[in-house]
C-alpha cells in the first residue's frame, strides 16, 4: 500500500527533481515507511512506501526489473503473487516481494499480465526501450489512480491533491461533474471535480507513447458471463469455497492485520472465515457506544467468543465523532458525504498496533442486501405493463407532488422511458435532483449524465443478467466505485491503514453475479450469502435487528456545527456557479425543520464547500 506519481515532460520548463517531490510530498500520509524518486531525461517517478509484504529496503520503489529495461511504482498488493512468481521460472528474483513478481509478470506478458492478477493496484511501468509508460488500475478500482495529460505532457498520481500540488493543472472546477456530485455525491470515471484531471477507470489500462494517450478495457463486470448451473447445493458449496480462497487471499501480510467486527452478517462473516483460515492470529476490533440503541457490541462480542479471536473494543460517544470531524474532512482527496466512520474506525485499529485491516463492506452490493434490490426485481416482472405505458406514467407524474425524497424518486421513475436499470437505478442513488438545483445554482446546471450514461452504454451486457444482478452491477458502476471504495481508501490511507475488502474479489462476484435471482432473492437478510456459509454464523446475528450508529448530523448541523455551517453555505452562495439568495433560503428551511430537506441534502453542499476552500479551487 503506497502512493505513487509520476511526469512526463520533454521541454521540461521546471526542474523535474522539485516537481516530483513536490508532488510526492503530498502523498507522505500513504506511505510513511520510505520514499524514493527516479529522474532521467523527460521522465519522473516518485513513490512513498508503506510496508507490508517484505519489508526490506530491497523492495522499496521506483523498482527495477533484471534487464534494466522496465522501472515501475506501484500502489496495492498482488494476493496471489506467490501463484504467480512460480510461472516465471527463468526470471532471477532477489527480493520476496509482489512488487518485483509485478514488473517480472509485465517484463513476460506485458498488458496481458493484468489478467492474472488477484488484487487491488494501480501500477505505473516505464519502458526505457520504447520510451512508453504503461498505467493501469485493479478491477473494481479500489486502488485510486489520476493524471493529467497536456499535449506532450503527463503528470499522474494516487490523489487528486497531489497533481494539484504540481503546480500543473488550474484550480478550476470541473461544472458537469460537479452537479454530479451534488446529485449522486459521486463524480462518475473518468470525471473528477477538478476541470482537466481525469481518472484511469477501473479495469482499465493506458499507454502513454509519442505523446499520446491511448486506452483498453481488459476487463468489463458486464461481461463475464459463465453457467453456475441450478443445483442450488453445489451453488452454495461454491460461494463458501470463493468466499475462504478470498479471505485466505487477503491474510498475506509480514505486519500486523485485523479486522473491523461490527457485528453485522457481513462483517461477522469475514472474522468467522478468518478464525478458520488463520486461528492464531485474529484480530477483531469494534466500536461501541453507551447509547443501546446504536451499540452493536453485544453482537460482536458473540461472534468474537463464539470463533475465539483476540477482540479489542473501542468506545466512542457522539462528541467523539464531532472532535474529529475536521480531521476526517481534511483527509478527503475528493468531497463526500460520507465516509467519518471508516475514519474514526481506521484510525482507533491503527492506533491499536495494525496497519493493515480487513473489512466487510461490499456484502450488501453482491448478495442483495439493499430495499432497492427487492424494488427493481418487482418493477421487472411488470416490465412489459411499464415499458407500454409511457403516457399513462406521463399524465400521472403531473398529479404527484415533487416534495420529499421519496416522492421525487417515484416521480422520477414514472417518467423514466423504461424499466431498464439505466434508467432506474440513478433513481435510487439521488439526493439532488435537477429541479433542485436549478433553484439553487446559477446561470443553469451542466449535466453531464455520467451514471445514466455509463448504464446505458453497457445495457447490451447489463441487460443479459438476471435483475437482482443487474442491480448489483450498477452498484459497482455507480455508488461503490464512485464513493464506497474512494472513502475506504481515502480515510483509511489518512491515518496510513491499508484496507482490504474480501467481497471485492472478482472471482466471487463473476460467479454470484450469475447465480439466478430464484436461489439470490433474500428471504431474510442476504439469504444465499447465510445458506452458503452453512450454519457458521448464529442466528441471533443473521435474524436480528438492524442496528448501526447513525452520526446525529442532523442534531449536529442545527446546534454544534450551525456556524460552521452557515459559513459554508454562505461562501458557497458567493460563488458564481450558485444562487446567492436561493441556497441560503435552502439551509434557512432546513433548520426550521422543512421535512423535505433531509440533512444529507444539505450537508453535500457543505462538504464541497469545504473542500474547495481547503484545495482552493474556484
Amino acid at each position: 500500500m503506497c502512493g505513487i506519481s509520476g511526469a512526463f515532460d520533454r521541454s521540461q520548463q521546471e526542474s523535474l527533481p522539485a516537481l516530483i517531490r513536490r508532488v510526492n510530498d503530498a502523498l507522505a500520509h500513504r506511505g510513511p515507511d520510505a520514499e524514493g524518486f527516479l529522474v532521467e531525461g523527460p521522465l519522473a517517478l516518485g513513490h512513498r512506501r508503506l510496508s507490508i509484504i517484505d519489508l526490506s529496503a530491497a523492495a522499496n520503489q521506483p523498482f527495477e526489473d533484471a534487464s534494466g529495461r522496465y522501472v515501475m511504482v506501484f500502489n496495492g498488493e498482488i494476493y496471489n503473487f506467490r501463484e504467480i512468481r512460480a510461472r516465471l521460472t527463468e526470471y532471477p528474483f532477489h527480493t520476496n516481494s509482489d512488487t518485483e513478481v509485478v514488473i517480472a509478470a509485465y517484463a513476460k506478458w506485458g498488458p496481458a499480465c493484468l489478467d492474472q492478477f488477484k488484487g487491488m493496484f494501480a501500477i505505473a511501468i516505464w519502458d526505457r526501450t520504447e520510451q512508453s509508460l504503461f498505467l493501469a488500475r485493479d478491477r473494481f478500482g479500489v486502488k485510486p489512480l489520476y493524471y493529467y495529460h497536456d499535449g506532450g505532457r503527463l503528470l499522474f498520481a494516487s490523489e487528486i491533491r497531489a497533481i494539484l500540488a504540481s503546480g500543473w493543472v488550474s484550480r478550476r472546477i470541473n461544472k458537469p461533474a460537479l452537479t454530479d456530485y451534488l446529485k449522486y455525491q459521486a463524480f462518475v470515471s473518468p470525471l473528477t471535480i477538478v476541470d482537466g484531471i481525469l481518472e484511469v477507470c477501473a479495469g482499465s489500462y493506458m499507454i502513454f507513447s509519442d505523446g499520446r494517450l491511448t486506452q483498453k478495457i481488459y476487463w468489463d463486470i458486464t461481461q463475464q458471463k459463465m453457467d453456475v448451473g441450478q443445483d442450488v447445493t453445489r451453488i452454495r458449496r461454491r460461494i463458501r469455497e470463493l468466499l475462504y480462497q478470498s479471505v485466505e487471499r487477503r491474510l498475506v501480510s509480514d505486519v500486523p492485520l485485523g479486522a473491523f467486527l461490527s457485528g453485522g452478517i457481513d462483517s461477522s462473516a469475514v472474522v468467522a472465515i478468518m478464525s478458520q483460515v488463520n486461528p492464531s492470529a485474529t484480530n477483531a476490533f469494534t466500536i461501541s457506544f453507551e447509547e443501546k440503541e446504536y451499540n452493536e457490541l453485544p453482537y460482536a462480542e458473540l461472534v468474537a467468543k463464539k470463533f475465539g479471536v483476540n477482540h479489542s473494543r473501542v468506545l466512542l460517544k457522539p462528541l467523539d465523532f464531532l472532535e474529529r470531524l475536521p480531521a476526517a474532512l481534511d483527509a478527503m482527496d475528493t468531497p463526500s458525504g460520507d465516509g467519518l466512520n471508516t475514519y474514526i474506525v481506521s484510525d482507533a485499529i491503527k492506533k491499536n498496533g495494525m496497519t493493515v485491516a480487513l473489512s466487510g463492506i461490499g456484502g450488501d452490493e453482491l448478495f442483495a442486501g439493499y430495499p432497492q434490490f427487492r424494488q427493481f426485481h418487482a418493477l421487472r416482472r411488470r416490465a412489459g405493463l411499464f415499458d407500454h405505458s409511457g403516457w399513462i406514467r406521463k399524465v400521472a407524474t403531473a398529479f404527484i407532488p415533487a416534495t420529499g425524497q421519496r416522492m421525487t424518486r417515484i416521480k422520477h421513475m414514472l417518467s423514466a422511458p423504461a424499466s431498464a436499470i439505466a434508467h432506474i437505478y440513478p433513481a435510487f442513488r439521488q439526493i439532488q435532483t435537477s429541479r433542485s438545483l436549478r433553484r439553487l445554482m446559477d446561470n443553469g446546471i451542466e449535466e453531464a449524465n455520467t451514471l445514466e450514461q455509463a448504464l446505458l452504454d453497457r445495457q447490451p451486457g447489463i441487460a443479459g443478467f438476471e435483475p437482482l444482478s443487474q442491480v448489483s452491477i450498477a452498484e459497482y458502476l455507480g455508488y461503490t466505485q464512485s464513493v464506497l471504495l474512494k472513502d475506504t481508501d481515502q480515510m483509511g490511507m489518512a491515518v496510513s491503514m491499508e484496507l482490504r475488502e474480501p467481497f471485492f474479489d472478482n472471482d466471487l462476484v463473476e460467479y454470484v453475479l450469475n447465480v439466478p435471482d430464484r436461489f439470490k432473492y433474500p428471504g431474510y437478510p442476504k439469504q444465499l450469502l447465510v445458506e452458503s456459509l452453512d450454519g457458521l454464523l448464529p442466528d441471533e446475528i443473521v435474524f436480528r435487528k438492524k442496528q448501526g450508529f447513525v452520526i446525529p448530523y442532523n442534531v449536529w448541523m442545527r446546534n454544534e456545527l450551525k456556524t460552521f455551517c452557515e459559513e459554508r453555505i454562505a461562501n458557497l452562495a458567493a460563488r458564481d456557479y450558485f444562487s446567492g439568495a436561493a441556497l441560503p433560503r435552502y439551509w434557512r428551511q432546513y433548520l426550521a425543520g422543512d421535512r423535505n430537506i433531509r440533512w444529507m441534502d444539505v450537508w453535500v453542499f457543505i462538504v464541497l464547500e469545504y473542500w474547495l476552500e481547503k484545495n482552493d479551487l474556484y
